[in-house]
């Protein structure tokens, strides 16, 4: 199950994998913000302001690893994990 990892893929799967990408960056600098004491909330940072922006991005990210774990099924993804898959490139979990 490659997902088209390796060949590409819709703008579905592309714009997950940046929210991804974007959502665990976040997480990550909410922790290290933890042990310092300080708000290193990008997200909020950036949005905080806007409350409703704030939780349409968390909400978007969250749908992105539910798309993630159960990977895209239109016509492009599944051609691009069928090139893959004859090519022997196919994401090895």
């Amino acid at each position: 199950m490659c997902h088209a990892k390796c060949c590409g893929g819709c703008i579905v799967h592309k714009t997950c994998r940046v929210l991804l990408i974007v959502g665990g960056l976040n997480w990550g600098l909410v922790g290290i913000g933890m042990f310092m004491n300080s708000n290193l909330n990008v997200v909020n940072l950036f949005l905080g302001s806007m409350p409703t922006l704030e939780g349409l991005v968390y909400a978007l990210v969250g749908i992105a690893a539910v798309m993630k774990i159960f990977g895209c099924k239109c016509k492009k993804c599944l051609e691009a994990c069928a090139v893959c898959a004859t090519s022997g490139k196919e994401e090895k979990m």
